[in-house]
């Protein structure tokens, strides 16, 4: 339906391309908006946008990063790969929160127990 609704759009039959397709600037200015709107106080960009969906929509999810490097269009898995660290990175990082959350409860049931 979608595809049907922008058949005769002008960009579509100027640029022979199934949807019109925003400059990075037009879709920064719409997330502005949106951000506005919503009370999100952060700078919502495309770029943001399209990390996030790397990071926390697939790769966090088990998508693989063949498929994520294909849905970003890159031309190369080492593009790609950029965001397969930032997702290391954050495990390693809630894995030592958790430690440290883990370690405090520990603690607190030592004492708890040295009281009885």
């Amino acid at each position: 339906m979608i595809i049907e609704k922008y058949a005769e759009h002008p960009q579509c039959l100027n640029e022979d391309k199934l949807l019109p397709i925003l400059s990075n600037q037009k879709m920064n200015a719409y997330l502005k908006e949106i951000a506005d709107v919503c009370g999100i106080h952060k700078n919502l960009t495309f770029y943001l946008a399209r990390h996030t969906f790397a990071t926390t929509v697939t790769l966090s999810n088990g998508v693989s990063i063949e498929s994520v490097s294909k849905m970003l269009g890159h031309k190369s898995l080492k593009t790609t790969q950029h965001y397969a660290k930032i997702v290391d990175r954050k495990v390693s990082e809630d894995m030592a929160s958790l430690r440290s959350k883990l370690e405090k409860i520990n603690n607190k049931d030592l004492k708890y127990q040295n009281r009885e």
